[in-house]
C-alpha cells in the first residue's frame, strides 16, 4: 500500500506541474524555484511533515522534498549551531542530493557529446 500512495501523491505533484505548464504562462524554471519554496515553507510551517509520513518517496523525491529538506536541515543547524546554522543546515541537509545531480549532469553532458571524453571538461558547443 505504501508504494500505492507514494506513487499516487508524487503523480499529484507532477500533474500539478503539468497544469501549471499548459495553463499557466510560467517557465519550467519558475515552476521549479514555486516547488523548492513551497516546500520550504510548507517544512517551516510543519504541514509538509504529515505528508512525508504518508507519502514516502513520494513526497520526498519531487522538487518540494528537497525544499521541505532544506528547511529541515536548517531548522536542525539553528537549535544545534545557533544562527550559523542558517547558512550551513541546508547546503549540509541536501548535500547528497546536491552531489548526485552535479554528478549526473556532467556524466550526461560527456555522454551526449557536450564535453570533452578524455579530460571530463564540459564545452559550450
Amino acid at each position: 500500500m505504501e508504494y500505492l500512495w507514494a506513487f499516487l501523491v508524487g503523480g499529484a505533484f507532477c500533474a500539478i506541474g503539468q497544469l501549471l505548464i499548459d495553463l499557466t504562462a510560467m517557465t519550467p524554471a519558475r515552476i521549479l524555484v514555486t516547488y523548492v519554496v513551497s516546500g520550504v515553507v510548507l517544512g517551516a510551517l510543519g504541514i509538509y511533515e504529515p505528508i512525508v509520513d504518508f507519502a514516502g518517496a513520494g513526497a520526498t523525491v519531487p522538487l518540494t522534498g528537497f525544499g521541505y529538506n532544506l528547511a529541515k536541515g536548517v531548522r536542525k543547524a539553528v537549535t544545534e549551531d545557533g544562527l550559523i546554522g542558517s547558512l550551513t543546515g541546508g547546503l549540509e541537509a541536501c548535500a547528497g542530493g546536491i552531489t548526485a545531480a552535479v554528478v549526473f549532469a556532467l556524466t550526461a553532458a560527456v555522454v551526449f557529446g557536450r564535453g570533452d571524453k578524455t579530460t571530463g571538461t564540459v564545452t559550450n558547443g
